[in-house]
Order: structure tokens, then sequence, then C-alpha cells
């Protein structure tokens, strides 16, 4: 058997090409050294969906001609991990599209040029930073750091002490990701304050406003410490200088597979096992991917961009955006993740595409889709609403080759259902009929949720929950609900319904509170209560 590694492209094209795994093509040491020189794009979370998705995007340009330069990746966190991961095959990965027939499409993929950790303990990375975001030719950089990531405050809306400490050390003191970006934002002001474009690329309604709304919160706190002038916070400000466009990205990219590891393994390519991290998470050299993809961008960019349009990306105005986003975020794809999340993880599944061969759970997202969701969405224009529903759920969820589960959809979802289903739930509480008062299906899956925190599936056996940063305050407040007593229930919910930090609104206020704890009543009668339910109110 073979076994050629990816830092030996060079050497045995011929066996990469045998093993059906196509190489760049392009010099890819002529590619670094220009990018080295002269960068145009960073971006801020070199995970799964970054490797499938953005730098499968540049090196279609590259390849057609339409750029000589790659993309430098930044580890926001565990920076270690990640520069092992990148720096054990010479920054090389490879892309696998899992295709719906079952047939695996290979690359490997070239076009990341440098591995920089934004850790200011590590003197050498954080001076190459300085340097990279110095630099006039640097045209834009992008984040994909989920919606946990822009995060510095408690739920009452204060900044949060370890962040206030932080601030009080001024830009060289940063640490949580916002101000290190700052920080970095603020050398670019210094060198000259040269055009940029920050992109956030991550699941949430407005995320360019909120990424601009987190600079201008962390320069301002600065600016009321002395520790930067008032040009600076007018350099974000200014449009001109520094844009925040809006985006909406699609691309379901599950954790690393068996199956893809063990096929690329068989065909003679070493170091493609899994391995697991500090935390819950898998990486590997590679990446598994649906063929599947949408990047919609507000095309506002002062010191220009690469022509991403040539590689399928759409560039367009923010209205259209923000119409293209809330039809996927809030409607389309993600609230239905996130319901298939929270019942599979109940229900004991670990498939989301088993989850679609469900018939209760499938007329679960069928009806949340078609019947709550589609009657207030804004059809955008460029992409037709019911035509994108009806390819996730006949063709994206139901593949049983991407290797999703619902155990990783459910992390963060207290990030998550404020934009999920908070803003289906705003739009109809802006008409008079049908009011908010008379949805059915998205305040199941929000009792659901409050019945996934007593961490006790339908058949009454303890699971563990996905990671979530308000996991630990939200199950406090359940705190002696016991399944089998709905009693025990009684004024629990209160507080956690009413958090419009979790749920976008005041769910009493919305008419649903009452409608919601009663449903949560029948969730928790018993073993086999969740199912139930389920079915009750999706027949």
């Amino acid at each position: 058997m073979l076994d050629i590694t990816l830092n030996s492209v060079k050497q045995n094209a011929g066996a990469f090409k045998n093993a059906q795994i196509t190489l760049p093509q392009f010099d890819i040491d002529a590619v670094r050294k220009e990018t080295f020189a002269a960068p145009v794009w960073a971006h801020i979370g070199p995970g799964n969906l970054f490797r499938a998705f953005h730098a499968v995007l540049q090196q279609t340009l590259i390849e057609k001609g339409l750029s000589g330069k790659g993309i430098i990746a930044i580890a926001p966190v565990n920076y270690a991990e990640a520069k092992t991961l990148y720096q054990k095959s010479d920054n090389l990965f490879v892309v696998v599209v899992m295709k719906a027939d079952g047939s695996l499409e290979k690359k490997v993929i070239g076009s990341v040029t440098e591995m920089l950790a934004a850790d200011t303990a590590d003197s050498v990375c954080w001076a190459r930073l300085k340097t990279v975001f110095a630099n006039p030719s640097l045209q834009m950089v992008t984040l994909a750091i989920t919606e946990k990531g822009y995060d510095f405050k408690t739920m009452d809306g204060a900044v949060r002490p370890e962040i206030v400490e932080e601030l009080d050390k001024g830009p060289e003191g940063a640490e949580h990701i916002m101000l290190k970006l700052c920080a970095l934002l603020f050398e670019r002001y210094k060198a000259g304050g040269a055009p940029l474009a920050l992109v956030s690329t991550d699941n949430f309604s407005h995320n360019g406003d909120k990424l601009k709304a987190a600079m201008l919160t962390v320069a301002g706190e600065w600016l009321r410490r002395g520790s930067v002038e008032q040009p600076f916070l007018d350099y974000i400000g200014n449009k001109k200088k520094v844009s925040f466009p809006l985006s909406m990205i699609d691309k379901i990219t599950p954790l690393p597979s068996e199956r893809v590891s063990k096929a690329l393994s068989e065909a003679g390519i070493a170091g493609m096992e899994l391995v697991k991290t500090s935390g819950s998470a898998v990486k590997a050299s590679f990446v598994n991917t649906e063929e599947s993809e949408y990047l919609v961008i507000e095309d506002d960019f002062p010191n220009g961009r690469p022509p991403l349009e040539k590689a399928g990306v759409y560039f367009t105005g923010a209205e259209i955006v923000d119409k293209v986003e809330r039809m996927k975020v809030c409607t389309c794809l993600n609230p239905l993740h996130t319901a298939l999340a929270i019942f599979g993880c109940l229900l004991g599944f670990t498939s989301i595409a088993e989850e679609m061969a469900d018939p209760d759970l499938k007329a679960l997202v069928t009806k949340i889709a078609y019947n709550e969701g589609l009657p207030v969405v804004t059809d955008p224009g460029i992409i037709k609403p019911s035509e994108f529903v009806k390819e996730v759920l006949s063709v994206r969820f139901p593949n049983p080759n991407i290797p999703d589960t619902p155990q990783r959809i459910a992390m963060d979802t207290s990030q998550k259902l404020s934009i999920r289903f908070g803003e289906t739930i705003k739009l109809y509480m802006s008409r008079r009929e049908p009011g908010a008062d008379k949805l059915v299906l998205i305040p199941l899956v929000e009792a659901a949720w409050c019945r996934y925190l007593l961490g006790v599936d339908d058949n009454g056996k303890k699971f563990t929950l996905s990671s979530d940063p308000l996991l630990a305050v939200v199950q406090a407040q359940l705190n002696g609900v016991e399944l089998g007593k709905p009693e025990t229930a009684e004024g629990r919910l209160k507080n956690i319904l009413s958090n419009e930090k979790i749920f976008g609104v005041d769910l009493y206020a919305a008419g649903l509170g009452k409608k919601i704890e009663g449903y949560f009543a029948e969730l928790i009668a018993g073993n086999g209560a969740v199912r139930k339910t389920l079915r009750k109110y999706t027949a």
C-alpha cells in the first residue's frame, strides 16, 4: 500500500492522481510568496467551514488565473491545536464532497498560505499579524467563529468582568477575539488607516452590524480609558475606510467522518486519522462536506476585493442580503436544523439523515417550514425560498452520506434561538391575524429545548448535553423539575421564557409563554412523553 503525505504532493503527484484526488493547479510556493509580501485576504476561524468553502473559493480563483494570492488563516483560540493541524500537512488539506449517490469527490486545497495564532503571548505570530493588518494591500478579513465569538456581555447586557479587566489593559492586553481584532484594526489605523472590509460569515441575522457594534464598543471603552483617541473611532465609523458587509453563508460541514478517513487511508494517504482535541471536537487533515453551497455578501469593499463572483458568490445590496439571510437563518434551514437537533437528542438519534426518515420528525420540520415559516418570508429574488427549502428537506438533510449529528447542531443553542425562531415570532407579533399566539410548532421546539436541559432522554436515561455558554445558568433554573412529575415545573420556566437575550422576545409578551409551559408539562409527563407529544402536534 502507498503511504504518501500531503506535504509530498510535488513528489507524488501521480500517486494522488491514481487515488482520484485532484491537486492544486498552480505553483503553491509562488502563491505563498506573493501572499506573504502583499496579502489581500485574512480569515479568522480556520475550522471546517472555512476549509470546505472559503479556501475552496479562493483556490478556484487562483486556478482560473483570476488571483495570484491565497488566504492567511488566523486561529482565534486553541492555538496549538490549530497550528499543529495545519503545520503537519504544510497548510494543505483534503476537501471531500460527499454526494447523495454515495460517491466522494476529493481535492487537495493549497490556497491557505499561513496559519497564525491570534495569541498576544506568541510574539512572533502577533508581530506577523500586526504586519499583515498594517499592509495597505489587505482588502478583507472574513470571520467564521460562531455566534458566541462575538459575545462579551452578560445576560443583562453588561460587559463581563473578565472583559473589563482586558479593556483596562488597552489593545496590548487583548484576549477575547473581538478585542484582538480591534487591536489589529488599531495597528492598521496607526499605519496610515488604509481601507478594509471586515466580513462576518457567521450564521446569524445582521452579522456585519453586530461585528461593527462590537468594534465600536471595544474602541469606545478604550477611548474612555485613554488607550486610543477619537480619530480611531472615526476611522471605524467611516464606511469609506472600514466596512462591515452583511453576509449569508450556507454549507453543511459536519465533523470529519470515519468513513472518509478510512477511504483516504485505504487510498494510501497518510495522516488522515481522526484526532480528538482537548474539547469534544474531532479534527483531521481533511474536511467532508455537502455539494450545495450559498454565499451572498453585501458588495461594500472600500479597498477592493477578490472577484469571488467568478467562483459562485452572490454580491448584492444590503437589503437583498438581509432578505436572503432571513430566509435561510430564520426560516428555511437553521431553525429546522435546531428543531431536529433538540428532538434528535431527546429521542436518541445520532444522525440528521436518520431523523429525516422518521415520519414524526420529518412532519415537524416540514410543517415548521411550510406552515409557520414561509408565510412570513419575503422572496429575496435571487434565491426562491420555496425552492431552497425543498432542496433542504428533500436533498440536503436526508443525504445519508453527510455524517451530521443532532449533537453537533445542538451546540450553543441558547445563542441561536433568538435568531432562528425569535425573528419569525416578531413578524407574527407585528401581524393582526394570525398572531404569534397561533403558532404551534415553533413554541413546541422551544418547550422541547427546556425539556432537553434536563439532560434525560425520552427513555429516562441521562445523556451528555452539547456545550453551551449558558448551560449552567438555565439548568440551574430548572433544579427540582422531575421527569414524571409535571407539577414540579409549576412556575419554573418564567425566568427562562421571558429572557429576550435567549429567545429574541419575551415569550409571555408574545402570547406564547403559557402555551410553552403547557407543552413542557406534556413533555415531562413520563417516559415516552416526548414522542407522544411530538406525534400529537404534528399529526
